[in-house]
């Protein structure tokens, strides 16, 4: 019998998850409650930061960011283009104009030289992106700082990541995190959450994911619900205690691929930034034949990936963009032409991994 196809992703529930739901379903007490105080509250330790807010998903955690940073129409931000488009339409969602930039050569996170050629007068925001859990390199807030310009980390990827001892999400003026399934953490379906490291925020933030009120029938300002449930918030709560044992397992993993993958001369392996615990989101190759490779992996039962193919600004929904044209950002467009992601979650068995690494070294192309 062939063996099952490794495939990139694989859901964790065991009986705790399926216990914290029943007792939260029998308590009658599904919003507002206190698994989402309790969630807002751990997440934002684990990570460092002040406080936290648990919301309905990534991508409106990165509208309520903007919204609490004042970010409207007029405003620029600034923001890599390799990245998932949520990143950018958070902008365009609240009036402002994103402004797509390179990423760095060595580590596909946002450069902080590109960041410094593209401030104006007109920049309210940098939205950066610890893309595929890499953490980008502190020189962004060092220009922000420069500026007075604030700094939302874009950390989707990087559930668990570190740089210098210092987790992701504690870094910037405001965090926003995912918990979609595929994520290194989740809640049971759709989820995010939105810390911050400002006194002057925190109000702001959970006030405007609750319709802007400060209590049932007063609502001070202008807000909306973006809420999560307190299911999902206890089911946070339980995958909150594995994930630092996934990350462990996700870096063995990806320690395997780049050591059994260093004399490829036809494959770039990824590379992890000097002082960095990478929380391997992704595991993602440069190969020249995206195609072929694809295909080949396919043929030996390996599923993969494409983290992203299309970059930001050439997306059909930007083509009135300025920036919107093949040629505006060189570098970030080679990359989405040859990128592949291999499997690097973490319930990979060791056997899974050794026939991943093996249909990579047989690819010729």
């Amino acid at each position: 019998m062939a063996p099952d196809k490794v495939p990139m992703g694989r859901m964790f529930i065991d009986d705790e998850m399926m216990d914290a739901a029943q007792r939260i379903l029998a308590s009658g007490y599904w919003i507002k409650g206190p698994e989402s105080k309790a969630f807002g509250a751990e997440w934002a330790e684990y990570c460092g930061a002040l406080s936290g807010t648990p919301c309905s998903n990534g991508s409106v955690a990165l509208i309520a960011a903007l919204h609490s940073l004042d970010v409207g129409h007029g405003d620029e931000v600034i923001v890599p283009s390799h990245t998932y488009i949520a990143s950018a339409t958070c902008i365009t969602l609240v009036g402002a104009t994103p402004i797509f930039v390179e990423i760095e050569e060595e580590y596909y996170t946002i450069d902080s030289a590109a960041i410094e050629a593209a401030i104006t007068p007109l920049t309210k925001a940098i939205i950066g992106v610890h893309l595929y859990g890499q953490p980008m390199s502190t020189d962004v807030y060092t220009v922000a700082k420069k500026h007075g310009i604030p700094v939302i980390e874009d950390s989707a990827q990087g559930h668990g990541g570190a740089l210098n001892g210092q987790r992701i999400g504690s870094f910037g003026d405001i965090a926003t995190f995912s918990f979609f399934p595929s994520k290194n953490m989740a809640v049971g379906g759709d989820g995010g959450a939105i810390l911050t490291n400002r006194e002057d925020l925190i109000q702001r933030v959970s006030t405007f994911i609750d319709h802007g009120r400060s209590d049932k029938y007063r609502n001070d300002v202008l807000g909306t619900n973006f809420r999560l449930s307190e299911i999902q918030c206890g089911i946070g709560r339980v995958q909150l205690k594995h994930l630092d044992g996934w990350v462990d397992r996700r870096n063995e993993i990806a320690n395997r691929y780049s050591e059994a993958f260093s004399e490829l001369t036809h494959i770039k392996t990824p590379k992890v930034r000097e002082g960095a615990t990478h929380a391997w989101h992704q595991y993602v190759l440069r190969v020249g034949d995206r195609e072929a490779f694809q295909s080949h992996m396919s043929s030996m039962d390996i599923s993969t990936g494409i983290h992203y193919p299309i970059p930001c600004h050439l997306q059909p929904v930007y083509s009135e963009h300025p920036q919107g044209k093949r040629g505006t950002l060189e570098y970030t467009e080679a990359v989405c032409d040859d990128i592949v992601s291999i499997p690097v979650m973490p319930l990979l068995t060791d056997e899974e991994v050794q026939r991943v690494i093996d249909a990579v070294i047989a690819w010729v192309p």
